[in-house]
């Protein structure tokens, strides 16, 4: 299964997407201002480009819990619900900025970020036999 994870966030959300099998995450780009009508038709256009069948993404606070950012992701994954036709799962993303600041590459580091987070996610999936 094809996977597309996005590192949510106000200005820059980073887009990573896993190879066919859903097993290796690469960084794939940068969407300036994801929420907007414009973010939003971006991010459709990637997804349906990438032939992903599902997306992942939700940040929490460091004690697990649903923050600001996370209230705001969830407005965004709402609204691009309504524009995409794959499922949408929220999955934590905590430190993937972190881990994207102390691998540097020549991708942005947002996409990293998000590289870091569809990593993370295909390894729990694939234990937990999803």
């Amino acid at each position: 299964m094809k996977v597309l994870a996005l590192d949510f966030g106000r200005a820059r959300t980073g887009v990573a997407v896993s190879d066919p099998t859903g097993m290796i995450a690469r960084p794939l780009c940068v969407v300036e201002s994801a929420a907007t009508g414009d973010g939003l038709a971006r991010l459709a256009a990637l997804i349906g480009e990438e032939q992903a069948e599902r997306v992942v993404g939700m940040p929490l606070t460091l004690r697990g819990e649903h923050g600001e950012q996370a209230t705001e992701t969830e407005r965004f994954v709402e609204a691009l619900t309504d524009v995409i036709s794959v499922p949408v799962v929220t999955y934590d993303e905590r430190f993937t900025t972190d881990l994207a600041e102390q691998a540097p590459s020549d991708a942005p580091e947002d996409a990293r970020a998000a590289a870091h987070l569809l990593s993370s996610y295909l390894t729990w999936t694939s234990g937990a036999g999803a």
